[in-house]
C-alpha cells in the first residue's frame, strides 16, 4: 500500500505541475497566434481537445517507461568503456557538458526522426504527429506514445552512452533534464502558428518556418528538415528545405487518421499501411 500511496502522490504532483505549465502555455501562445496569426483560427480550434489529452499522455506514460532502457544503457557504457573516461567527462565544466549534450541529443534525434519517415513500421506511429491539418503550439505533443518514446530514445541513449548525463552513474544530473526541457520548450514555438520569418537566424537555429515545411502536405515525400533545433544537421545530410515561398499551404497526410484519441492510439497497431508521406524505404 505504500508504494501505491507513493506513486498515487506523484502522479498527482506531476499532473498538478502540467497543468500549471499548460496555464502558462496558454498565457504565452493563445495572445501570440492571435496577433500574429499565419492562420486565423479559433484558439479552442478542431482537435483541440485530442491535442489536450495527447499533451498529457506524452508526459505521464513516457517518463515511465524511460527510465529503465536510459538506467541501462547508462550501466552497460559504465561497465565496457574505461572508467577514466567517464571522470574526464565529469570533470568537464557544466556548460560544455550541457552543449555537447544539445549537440548529441540532436543528433539522435535526427536520425531517429528520420527513420521516422523512412521505415513504414516506424512511419504508422510517426503518422499521428502528422495527420494534423491545423498547426500551432499545441500540435507539438501529438504524438504516439511508441512515437515519442523511440524518438527521445535516440536522443537520450548517445547522451548517456558518451557520458554527457549522468556520466559517474551515482547522482541526479541536469543535463539530460535542461536539454529535454529547452527541446521540448523549442518544439511548442516551432509549431506555433505565427507569421514571423527570421531571415538569415532561420539558416542557424529551427524556427517555425523551417519545421512548418516538415508538416507541409504539398505532394513531396516529406524528406525534409528533420532536426529540432539545428538546421545545418539537414544542411549536412541533404534534407535542408528553405525556399523563397513563405509558407506551406497545406498540412497533413494523405490518409487521415481517426479523429479521436483511442482510434489514433490504437490504429497504428493494426498494421495498416499509410500512403503519402514517407520517404522510400530504406534498402
Amino acid at each position: 500500500m505504500e508504494i501505491v500511496r507513493q506513486y498515487t502522490s506523484q502522479f498527482a504532483i506531476d499532473f498538478l505541475r502540467l497543468c500549471i505549465w499548460l496555464v502558462l502555455l496558454l498565457a504565452i501562445f493563445a495572445p501570440l497566434e492571435k496577433l500574429a496569426a499565419l492562420h486565423p483560427r479559433r484558439v479552442f480550434r478542431k482537435a483541440f481537445s485530442t491535442d489536450l489529452a495527447y499533451y498529457f499522455l506524452t508526459s505521464l506514460l513516457p517518463k515511465m517507461v524511460l527510465v529503465l532502457p536510459l538506467s541501462l544503457a547508462a550501466s552497460a557504457s559504465h561497465a565496457l568503456a574505461p572508467g577514466a573516461f567517464y571522470r574526464a567527462t565529469a570533470a568537464l565544466p557544466f556548460g560544455v557538458r550541457l552543449m555537447a549534450g544539445l549537440l548529441v541529443g540532436e543528433v539522435g534525434y535526427y536520425w531517429g526522426h528520420r527513420l521516422s519517415h523512412r521505415m513504414p513500421v516506424l512511419w504508422r506511429f510517426h503518422a499521428v504527429h502528422h495527420s494534423a491539418e491545423e498547426i500551432d503550439w499545441l500540435v507539438n505533443t501529438r504524438a504516439h506514445p511508441v512515437d515519442f518514446v523511440f524518438t527521445r530514445l535516440c536522443g537520450l541513449v548517445p547522451m548517456y552512452v558518451l557520458g554527457l548525463a549522468q556520466p559517474m552513474g551515482t547522482t541526479l544530473d541536469l543535463v539530460p533534464v535542461v536539454v529535454t526541457l529547452l527541446g521540448t520548450l523549442w518544439g511548442f514555438f516551432i509549431h506555433a502558428n505565427v507569421r514571423w520569418r527570421f531571415g538569415w537566424l532561420e539558416w542557424l537555429v529551427a524556427l517555425p518556418a523551417f519545421h512548418h515545411w516538415h508538416h507541409a502536405n504539398d505532394g513531396s515525400d516529406g524528406s525534409r528538415n528533420y532536426a529540432s533545433m539545428f538546421p545545418f544537421l539537414d544542411g549536412c545530410f541533404g534534407t535542408l528545405y528553405l525556399p523563397s515561398k513563405p509558407w506551406p499551404e497545406k498540412y497533413g497526410i494523405d490518409s487521415p487518421l481517426a479523429p479521436g484519441l483511442a482510434g489514433q492510439l490504437l490504429e497504428p497497431l493494426m498494421g495498416r499501411a499509410l500512403p503519402g508521406k514517407p520517404d522510400p524505404v530504406v534498402s
